[in-house]
């Protein structure tokens, strides 16, 4: 048995109990019954809530300007709206984040709440709904298909700079080893086969400036963001919205959070389309990419101790094995891989739903919602890992480097301009075959002096033009 206490609201299907103390209503609690999806409500994205908190701001403000709403009523729901920006009243959103209804739900929790905590401001009781009403006050001149939309993009925008902090971190974190490795002189490699000498500081070194591309390429995408159709209320044409809330609402938006929206030029056009978000999750996939790519060689360089490269050490992190004693694994890089994986997954869900988009409505946003959210979080969190709990006490193995270094056919390469392609390519065959050095037969063939040979097969002559 409960004691809890519960009021009664209706709508369109009937009438349905609500907790007593909740700020939500009917309409939320309709979306808690029906949706059990992912498991993830929106209390658990207190960026998605502030972010609505600012739409809702920034069109009671237009309404009021524009003589729509009272002063009372105007000023109870902005206060409602500060405090949800605040971080107040947040466990009032309990609904899934997956859902159908294209965020009709989203919308309607966001209503409820801020409606009875209207009530609350005016000295009403929750659920009094005659003197501040979720659709005629908290929704006025606004729908589903453009709050949600907006409410999207602002999220995203915030959320893109804490990504982009994090990124930053591993960015100098990559460039302090780059400094820190940089008279470890290496062999480089491609197709996994033995290249010409490098040092282990440029190649942390490029995976710096490899990372610091996609700062740039997410700042140009999150500027797609910045575009909004507030005040096209249903299907783009503004039916409900009073003349200028459109451009009104985008500058009180603006004023409000710092960012440059601006009102889509093509309202009917910029309510169903999602290419925003497609350009968006394909920047986050791309880095991804590069990231799991990283990780792929920081686990091949570190790969041994005795029987693999070995060429750097990565912090010991846990117990490698439940049977063999001693190992341990890379297991900072390999969490990461899986990350960079999910956001690979992330951005082709992202894509089938911005495709299913039909006629004047995207309904699949969602979808899209969570997949960028969860994208956005994962990565950073995992950024922020692989900074912290990896390369940071990231060591090098400089014997075992220049070892390598004097024993590679590689370094042939650099007799080219001495002795010809074809002449080198002998020497490196028979120094395969026979397991002796390019030095040796090189002299013993008479092919250069040895003066001219150290010159010419000193490594660090090798990592730059000459």
């Amino acid at each position: 048995m409960t004691n809890q206490k519960f009021r009664t609201e209706s709508d369109l299907l009937g009438e349905l109990n609500v907790p007593a103390n909740a700020l939500y209503g009917v309409q939320t609690q309709r979306g808690i019954n029906n949706y059990h999806i992912s498991r993830k409500t929106m209390s658990m994205y207190p960026d998605f809530i502030k972010a609505i908190a600012y739409v809702k701001l920034a069109a009671v403000e237009t309404n009021h300007t524009l003589g729509v709403i009272n002063d009372e009523i105007a000023g109870a729901i902005s206060q409602a709206c500060r405090e949800l920006i605040d971080g107040q009243h947040h466990d009032n959103f309990p609904i899934d984040m997956v859902q159908g209804g294209a965020g009709t739900s989203v919308n309607m929790n966001a209503n409820e709440v801020i409606a009875n905590r209207a009530l609350e401001i005016m000295g009403h009781e929750k659920g009094d709904y005659q003197y501040c009403l979720p659709n005629d006050h908290c929704n006025c001149g606004q729908s589903t298909n453009d709050v949600y939309p907006t409410t999207i993009r602002l999220a995203l925008i915030h959320m893109n700079k804490s990504l982009i902090g994090a990124l930053t971190g591993l960015i100098s974190a990559f460039r302090y080893k780059g400094d820190e490795f940089s008279d470890c002189i290496k062999m480089g490699r491609t197709q996994l086969q033995d290249a010409v000498p490098m040092t282990s500081g440029q190649e942390f070194n490029a995976y710096a400036n490899n990372l610091e591309e996609e700062i740039l390429n997410l700042e140009r995408n999150v500027k797609l963001l910045h575009e909004i159709n507030m005040g096209g209320t249903a299907i783009g044409t503004g039916l409900n919205a009073v003349p200028g809330f459109a451009k009104l609402c985008a500058a009180n938006l603006s004023k409000l959070t710092g960012e440059a929206f601006v009102s889509a030029a093509d309202l009917v056009e910029a309510t169903p389309d999602t290419g925003a978000y497609v350009s968006y999750s394909s920047a986050l996939k791309r880095l991804a990419v590069k990231l799991s790519k990283i990780c792929n060689d920081l686990r091949l360089m570190a790969s041994g101790p005795r029987c693999g490269l070995n060429e750097i050490n990565l912090p010991p992190k846990a117990p490698g094995s439940s049977i063999m004693p001693g190992k341990v694994n890379p297991v900072i890089p390999e969490v990461v891989n899986q990350v960079c994986f999910k956001v690979i997954g992330n951005d082709t869900t992202v894509s089938f739903a911005a495709e299913a988009g039909q006629l004047q409505l995207n309904v699949m946003e969602p979808i899209i919602t969570e997949s960028l959210f969860e994208s956005l979080i994962w990565l950073k969190n995992a950024i922020e890992t692989l900074t912290e709990e990896c390369v940071l006490g990231i060591t090098v193995n400089k014997e075992r480097c220049m070892e390598m270094v004097k024993n590679s056919i590689g370094i042939v390469t650099a007799l080219n301009p001495y002795i010809g392609y074809k002449t080198s390519t002998k020497v490196a065959k028979e120094a395969l075959e026979t397991n002796r050095s390019v030095y040796d037969i090189v002299l013993e063939k008479g092919l250069m002096t040895q003066e001219a040979l150290n010159e010419a097969l000193d490594p660090k002559n090798m990592l730059k033009s000459r």
